[in-house]
């Protein structure tokens, strides 16, 4: 995994501007702490951070190739898990001087152009620069796994993997608006698709690619989730889903470098580290796995609808029964309060409060013992694990289901904004919008007909905001996390099998379940899901509130241009507790959010216009 920028002009010679791309360089080089490189031309610049993986002396970035008058430039960020297969259907028109899969993307597009996105199984976001043509060509991966951002003017067009990047660059305003408001206190810690907050700043959508030139920029879709009728018998399915599940993790284990897997107790990560663990047996080694717990977590924990039981018992009971070499990273509240900053660092925006930031120092962690790890996201979301899929008054209610809190969150938005904004009509539109697109079959019954409105939802919304926080806080670190439930295969896949096939035996991922009964404990396998584990120890909300009350007591707050100053004072009473997004956000996760919020506004001096 890397970090990639440029920026691609035709009316200033961009090799003048050498010490701003520099400087957008530094500003990701957690990204790809192992090499860097920038190439410059008349009319481009790309920009390059590398984190070794797959041939770490071949594997050099921004790479070149010439054929005839073309001379590419790519910079790319991911990793594709078919190499060796396109390798193969490469090998009659071009030489191979390295291994790298980096080598494979830039001949596949001159072999077929864009076409070449749909030959790609991986996750990626790269850039290719046609000296000749002065073309750029830009493509993310089908779900989103990796970023690209990207600035147009009338005189360039600017790219970078991060939004603090992309800032680096002088021509770009800091500015927000109403638009910016209504993301950063309606949606957040989701975001709209293609939307990038920061006003003009956008997103490459999941799924799309295309063109910059003298032209303009003309970017289409090239994959989206599709209904076709599937003819399968529940046991087909089963051994179909098992096929590949199983594929998809062992495709992921490929690195020249050393691999782990997080390990929740949970379903997913236990899936995934058993698959592993045979992989690894078989090659004579033995498997390092990696879990989280809070201080005194055992002391506080208490049961609830959502998180019925902690994780501890569950990791112990899969870690032995896999016979890995187990590691804890065990978080204590100080550490975790000041990792906020470092998380709105990350993502460039404030996020998930203590869940990303959690999330960062446990990335940290697994650092220092290897560079890749594999992570269970997303199979809540394709196979129906949440309890909004389940619960049958929740999946029939008209809107987002993690986040029912619109007319409690529009009372922060400042009376300025407040006026400008349509609070209850933005949420609801957008969760429309969503709906709608969903693909759906005459032949549907009204459950798999909702059902499809609802993967869709969580797959453009829910599932793209943790897939964000895992690559910003594993990438902040310079550690690569691979999720194998993110294989597209298996999302196409999965959007077709009916719902009574998913909800087998009633249980969440009943069909998931089958399909891998054979390789976990029954204690693990029918264990009820819970969430990312967070903090139960008071004395993060007691922390939290005190900054927070020291930011608004301030002479320079920033959160009084934007928030009304009433609704934080009731905050840090703990006058309410409303869910602001799902189970991962409550009253110590709202208050984390408006310090990050006020640090995000100073950190990046952001201007409200």
């Amino acid at each position: 995994m890397c970090g990639i920028a440029g920026a691609i002009g035709f009316f200033d010679d961009m090799r003048e501007d050498m010490k701003i791309y520099e400087n957008m360089q530094k500003n990701m080089i957690h990204r790809g702490p192992d090499q860097r490189g920038i190439v410059l031309t008349e009319n481009s610049a790309m920009i390059h951070t590398r984190l070794a993986v797959i041939d770490i002396k071949g594997g050099r970035q921004p790479m070149k190739f010439k054929a005839g008058e073309h001379c590419y430039t790519i910079v790319y960020n991911g990793e594709l898990y078919n190499t060796n297969e396109l390798k193969s259907e490469l090998e009659d028109d071009f030489d191979f001087e390295t291994t790298s899969d980096t080598e494979v993307v830039l001949k596949a597009f001159v072999k077929w152009n864009a076409e070449c996105v749909n030959k790609f199984n991986g996750i990626f976001a790269f850039a290719i620069w046609d000296e000749y043509n002065k073309s750029l060509f830009v493509a993310r991966d089908r779900i989103g796994v990796k970023p690209f951002f990207y600035f147009m003017n009338d005189r360039k067009f600017i790219f970078a993997s991060e939004i603090p990047v992309l800032l680096e660059h002088p021509d770009i305003p800091h500015h927000i608006d109403e638009k910016s408001v209504a993301e950063l206190l309606l949606m957040s810690p989701g975001r709209t698709a293609g939307c990038g907050v920061i006003k003009n700043v956008n997103e490459l959508k999941s799924g799309h690619c295309g063109f910059y030139s003298k032209d303009g920029l003309n970017i289409w879709e090239y994959w989206r989730l599709k209904a076709f009728e599937l003819n399968e018998t529940f046991e087909e399915t089963v051994e179909h889903t098992k096929q590949l599940v199983t594929d998809s993790i062992k495709r992921q284990l490929v690195s020249d470098v050393p691999v782990a897997t997080f390990l929740s107790g949970g379903l997913d990560s236990s899936i995934i580290s058993s698959v592993a663990n045979s992989e690894f047996k078989k090659a004579g080694k033995v498997l390092d796995t990696f879990s989280i717990d809070y201080k005194d977590n055992d002391k506080y924990f208490q049961k609830s609808h959502f998180q019925p039981n902690s994780d501890p018992e569950y990791i112990n009971c899969m870690s032995e029964y896999l016979g890995c070499n187990h590691h804890w990273c065990v978080v204590d509240t100080p550490e975790l309060v000041d990792a906020l900053y470092d998380a709105v660092l990350a993502r460039g925006l404030p996020s998930m409060a203590d869940v990303d930031a959690s999330m960062l120092i446990f990335c940290r962690e697994i650092k220092n013992h290897c560079t890749v790890a594999l992570s269970g996201e997303c199979a809540d979301e394709l196979f129906g694990g949440y309890p909004w899929y389940r619960d049958e008054d929740i999946r029939m209610t008209d809107g987002f289901p993690w986040a029912q809190s619109t007319e409690y969150r529009s009372r922060f938005i400042c009376d300025e904004y407040r006026n400008k904004i349509d609070c209850m009509d933005y949420v609801y539109s957008a969760y429309r919008k969503t709906a709608d697109y969903a693909m759906k079959l005459d032949s549907d019954n009204a459950l798999d007909y909702r059902m499809r409105e609802m993967t869709q939802l969580n797959f453009d919304w829910f599932m793209q905001n943790l897939l964000e926080r895992k690559d910003r806080m594993s990438m902040y670190s310079g550690l690569e996390v691979r999720v194998p439930f993110c294989d597209y295969r298996i999302a196409e896949y999965m959007y077709n099998v009916k719902w009574e096939y998913k909800d087998y035996k009633g249980y969440e991922k009943g069909l998931l379940r089958e399909a891998v009964k054979d390789i976990l404990p029954d204690k693990v396998l029918y264990r009820k899901k819970s969430p990312y584990p967070k903090t139960h120890n008071p004395a993060f909300l007691n922390a939290v509130t005190e900054r927070l009350k020291n930011i608004i007591e301030s002479p320079d707050c920033r959160l009084a241009e934007l928030v009304k100053m009433e609704e934080l004072q009731k905050l840090i009473r703990h006058e309410d507790n409303v869910q602001w997004y799902g189970q991962l956000m409550n009253l110590p996760q709202i208050i984390a959010y408006f310090i990050q919020l006020d640090y995000w506004l100073r950190k990046f001096d952001i201007k409200l216009v």
